[in-house]
């Protein structure tokens, strides 16, 4: 079973939770995902099974989008609903105007400390088990991104905003610096992630129905509509149709010859004949096309030196 599934992530689950409940409904040997949700965010999660899982680390860099629910007077522990209150603060009366000027001086590039309740590990542990034993230590920032912050709806004790944000942002410490700026503080009430790069929102399935699907025989004859396809992940690069002999020797490690419509390029999307995925190679500026990662099963490594 090779292939993506962009699960609407419920409240109350792990990303590993979520994982492991549709790898058994898929029953896929292997299986992945991209990107962590915290058990109290909902939305897109990337879940990777068979060849698949090879395409994890591309999606772990991809843009992301999501739905903020900010809480305005009450910071907490864990820096959204799920920490008790260590703080509170007076709100002031907020001006859409002011908001969204606030949010605005985000858009950008800036350095961001991780939280330490993270998955980050240090000495092997995770931050957040060194945190719930009342340790902090130091921590180096990151450099994120973020492309657009759009208010959405504006509360007395609550803002409500989209963001569009590069990888290894930490959207609660984001929103711990907004409340900042508009002199309280504050955690994240809700969280939903909308989409991950290259994926649309509409993509999304619930796990009720990859569990309906899942009931329906042993094992379900078709192939479900929202098992995409491992090559979505990779759609913006460029592509190379190969014959059946060509094909044959990319799979053994072979190196080819680049045709001369094809520039070069570090990713290169490859397929068989028949439309068969094969995986990514790159196409060097001496025109020669070498394999970069495989996604077939079966296939041979490099040819050896000769």
């Amino acid at each position: 079973m090779d292939g993506i599934v962009l699960l609407d992530k419920p409240l109350g689950l792990s990303s590993n939770q979520a994982l492991q409940r549709v790898r058994r409904l898929l029953l896929a040997a292997k299986g992945g995902h991209a990107g962590t949700l915290d058990p109290l965010a909902t939305g897109m999660l990337p879940l990777c099974f068979g060849q698949a899982t090879k395409a994890c680390g591309q999606l772990l860099g991809s843009s992301k989008a999501y739905r903020v629910r900010l809480g305005l007077g009450a910071a907490t522990t864990t820096g959204d609903a799920e920490g008790e209150v260590v703080r509170e603060a007076a709100v002031p009366n907020l001006q859409r105007a002011r908001v969204e000027a606030v949010l605005g001086s985000f858009v950008g590039e800036r350095e961001q400390l991780p939280p330490m309740y993270s998955a980050l590990k240090r000495g092997g542990r995770p931050l957040y088990e060194l945190a719930r034993a009342g340790q902090e230590v130091p921590r180096e920032p990151r450099r994120v991104r973020f492309d657009r912050l759009t208010l959405l709806r504006l509360g007395e004790r609550d803002v409500e905003f989209d963001v569009v944000c590069s990888k290894g942002t930490y959207v609660r410490v984001l929103g711990e610096e907004i409340a900042v700026a508009l002199g309280t503080c504050g955690h994240l009430a809700a969280l939903r992630r909308l989409w991950v790069e290259p994926f649309a929102p509409d993509a999304m399935v619930s796990l009720e129905a990859i569990e309906q699907w899942a009931g329906a025989g042993e094992p379900p004859a078709a192939r479900p509509a929202w098992l995409e396809p491992v090559d979505l992940a990779f759609q913006s690069l460029p592509r190379l149709d190969l014959d059946s002999r060509q094909a044959l020797h990319l799979t053994q490690g072979r190196v080819l010859a680049a045709p001369a419509t094809l520039a070069a390029s570090p990713a290169v999307r490859a397929y068989a004949p028949e439309g068969r995925f094969l995986g990514l190679v790159t196409v060097g500026p001496d025109r020669t096309v070498r394999v970069e990662r495989l996604f077939v099963s079966g296939s041979g490594g490099p040819e050896p030196p000769t």
